[in-house]
């Protein structure tokens, strides 16, 4: 039986835009803080 293409995806999903991801970069700091000065609940996926 094949596997659903969305199942495990999570993962990807959290290393690539997750809190810690955005964190490690520049551009992804940058992300945060405008996330943060425009009043976002959720800032990152994770």
């Amino acid at each position: 039986m094949t596997r659903r293409t969305l199942e495990g995806t999570h993962r990807k999903r959290v290393r690539r835009s997750g809190f810690r991801a955005r964190l490690l970069t520049p551009g992804g700091r940058k992300v945060l803080a405008n996330r943060r000065r425009r009043g976002r609940h959720r800032l990152a996926v994770a």
